[in-house]
C-alpha cells in the first residue's frame, strides 16, 4: 500500500517537534542530575589531627588520613604482620645485615604530577633522618642513602638491624614526599610549616579539604599508579564525644565509628549496624613504680591473684579480647611459656591479713570508658582480699611525667602498643632502662643485656625465645602486669566491608584504598 504524502508530511512534523521537546528537556536534566552519583565515605575522628607532616607528627586518630595520600617503601599487609611492597615492588638484604637495596615501582607519579624517582625517595628519607622531626628517630641508624640510577634507592646501615623493615613498615615509618613541594615551599624549615596543613604523596587519595578543628576532605587520586579505590571522596569530621558519634551513626550522618565504641552496646545494636572486629595489638597493661607497696613479692603475688583478668576479661570486653600471653602482644610473639595468673583467692586474703594493711592507687592513662571499666574490676576484686584500691584519671600529659614523681600512682593503667610488628620496637619502647615508654624509669640491667643480644638475630625462634626472656624478667620483677590483648572493633552501617585494618596500627585505622559496599 502506497502511503499518503499529507500523512508522512505529518509525521515529520511531529518527529521535529519532539525532538525539539526532548533536546531541551535532556539538557534540563543533565544539569540537574550529576554524570554519576559520588562515593562519599563519612568518617569521623575523635582528636583533631595536629599535622599532616608525614614525618612530623605521631597522629593517632589521622593516621589513616596520612597513609592514605602518602606511600612508603614497603607495609603491612592487611590483617597481617606480613611485610610487602608497596613503591617498591622488591628489594634485596646484604648478607652483613648492612645494606637494604629497593626496586621502585614504574610509572607512578605524585598529585602534582611530578615522576617518582630514586632521587625523591632519597630526598625524602635524608629529610626524615637528619630534619631533627618528631619521627626522626626511626632512621637513627641508617648511615648512608643514595640512588645509584633512578629506579634503584640503597639504604646503609650503621649496624645490623632486623627490625628496620618493620620500622619502615611502620604506620608512622618513612614516607615520600614531591621534592617539587619540598623546594617550594621550604622556608628554612624543611617545610614544615606548609607540611602541616598540605600534602603532595602518591597515595590513592588528595588532600582536598584541610580545615583545623572542623574537619577534612579526601579526593580520590584519579592518576593513581595502583588499583583505585572504590570511593570518591572521604568526608572526616571532628567528632570528639562519642555519644555525638554513636547518635549520627545511628542517624544514618556517618558510616562508620572507628573506634572507643562502648563495648557493653556491642550485643545490641540496631540492626542497620554491624561490626567488624580484627587482630589488634592493644595490649593493656600495669605498669608499676618503684617503692609502691607491689614491689614486696608476697603482695604482689596476692595483688596477682585478686586481679586475675580471667575473672573479669568477658565482663568488660565480652568476646573481643583474650588474656595476654606474655609482656608483648600475642600477635607479635607466642610464648613458650604463657604467664600464668595465680588464682586462690583464699590464699591472697590470708597473706594481705598477715602482712598488714595495702592501699593502692592506680592511675589511668585516659578518661575513655574501657579504663574505668577496667580500673572498677580491679578495685572490686581487690576489696576481696583486703587491698583498699582506687583510682583516678591523670591529667592529659601526665603519664609520660611520672619518672622520680613521689606523687604518682603505685601503678599505671595504660595501652601497650608498639610503633611496628617487631618484638625489639615494644622492649625498646617500654622495658628498657632508657626507653620512651619506661614510664616509671624502672632499671633491669640483666634483662636489658638480653635484648640487645635479640636485636641482632635474624631466626625468628631464636631472637623470639630471647626476647621471651627479656620479657617474663622483666614482669617477674614486677616491671609491669600484662593484662589483656583487646581487638580492634569498628562498628559501620551494614555492608561496609574490606575495612583494611593493620594489627600494628592504631585500633579503627581503616584503609580507605580498600573498604567498599558489598553491593
Amino acid at each position: 500500500m502506497q502511503a499518503n504524502p499529507s500523512d508522512v508530511v505529518g509525521r515529520a512534523a511531529r518527529f521535529r517537534l519532539g525532538i525539539f521537546l526532548v533536546g531541551p528537556l535532556m539538557a534540563l536534566l543533565a544539569l540537574a542530575m550529576p554524570a554519576y552519583a559520588e562515593e562519599i565515605l563519612r568518617i569521623p575522628y575523635a582528636i583533631d589531627i595536629g599535622t599532616f607532616d608525614p614525618d612530623n607528627g605521631f597522629e593517632v586518630d589521622g593516621i589513616s588520613a596520612v597513609n592514605n595520600v602518602y606511600e612508603g617503601l614497603v607495609e603491612y599487609a592487611p590483617g597481617s604482620t606480613q611485610i610487602v611492597g608497596l613503591l617498591a615492588k622488591r628489594w634485596e638484604i646484604s648478607n652483613d645485615g648492612l645494606s637494604y637495596t629497593f626496586h621502585l615501582e614504574d610509572g607512578v607519579k605524585f598529585h602534582d604530577g611530578t615522576a617518582l624517582t630514586a632521587q625523591a625517595v632519597v630526598g625524602s628519607l635524608e629529610r626524615r633522618r637528619d630534619g631533627r622531626l618528631v619521627l626522626s628517630y626511626m632512621l637513627g641508624n641508617v648511615a648512608d642513602i643514595s640512588a645509584p640510577d633512578d629506579a634503584t634507592v640503597v639504604v646503609r646501615l650503621k649496624q645490623p638491624q632486623p627490625s628496620f623493615l618493620d620500622a619502615l613498615a611502620s604506620a608512622w615509618g618513612p614516607k615520600v614526599i614531591s621534592p617539587l613541594a619540598l623546594t617550594e615551599h621550604d622556608k628554612s624549615d624543611g617545610a614544615t610549616n606548609w607540611l602541616g596543613e598540605h600534602a603532595v604523596g602518591t597515595g590513592p587519595f588528595k588532600l582536598a579539604e584541610f580545615k583545623r578543628g572542623e574537619g577534612y576532605v579526601l579526593e580520590r587520586n584519579a592518576d593513581y599508579w595502583g588499583k583505585s579505590p572504590y570511593f570518591d571522596k572521604i568526608e572526616i569530621p571532628v567528632v570528639p564525644d562519642i555519644g555525638q558519634q554513636i547518635l549520627k551513626l545511628k542517624a544514618g550522618e556517618l558510616d562508620v565509628v572507628p573506634t572507643n565504641f562502648p563495648f557493653a552496646q556491642l550485643n545490641h545494636l540496631p540492626a542497620e549496624l554491624e561490626v567488624t572486629a580484627a587482630p589488634s595489638m592493644t595490649q593493656y597493661a600495669l605498669f608499676i613504680k618503684p617503692g609502691s607497696p607491689l614491689d614486696n613479692p608476697e603482695i604482689r603475688r596476692a595483688v596477682l591473684s585478686a586481679i586475675n583478668p580471667s575473672f573479669w576479661v568477658k565482663d568488660v570486653f565480652g568476646p573481643y579480647a583474650e588474656l595476654s600471653k606474655s609482656a608483648y602482644q600475642n600477635l607479635m610473639l607466642d610464648p613458650a611459656d604463657r604467664i600464668e595468673f595465680p588464682s586462690d583467692i583464699d590464699a591472697a586474703k590470708a597473706a594481705i591479713a598477715r602482712l598488714g594493711e595495702v592501699n593502692l592507687v592506680i592511675g589511668l592513662h585516659s578518661a575513655k570508658a574501657t579504663y574505668a571499666r577496667i580500673s572498677d574490676r580491679l578495685i572490686v576484686q581487690l576489696a576481696l582480699i583486703g587491698v583498699k584500691a582506687t583510682a583516678h584519671v591523670l591529667p592529659p600529659g601526665a603519664a609520660f611525667a611520672l619518672k622520680g614523681d613521689p606523687n604518682a600512682p603505685d601503678a599505671l593503667l595504660t595501652i601497650s602498643s608498639p610503633d611496628a610488628a617487631h618484638p625489639e620496637n615494644q622492649a625498646r619502647a617500654f622495658f628498657t632502662k632508657d626507653a620512651p615508654l619506661n614510664f616509671y624509669g624502672r632499671s633491669l640491667p640483666e634483662a636489658d643485656a638480653i635484648v640487645d643480644v635479640a636485636g641482632t638475630k635474624t631466626d625468628v625462634a631464636e631472637r623470639n625465645a630471647l626476647y621471651e626472656k627479656a620479657g617474663r624478667l622483666y614482669v617477674e620483677s614486677g616491671h609491669l602486669i600484662p593484662l589483656v590483648d583487646v581487638k580492634d572493633v569498628v562498628v559501620h552501617a551494614k555492608g561496609l566491608t574490606d575495612l583494611g585494618q593493620r594489627p600494628a596500627f592504631p585500633p579503627g585505622n581503616i584503609d580507605f584504598a580498600t573498604v567498599r559496599w558489598a553491593r
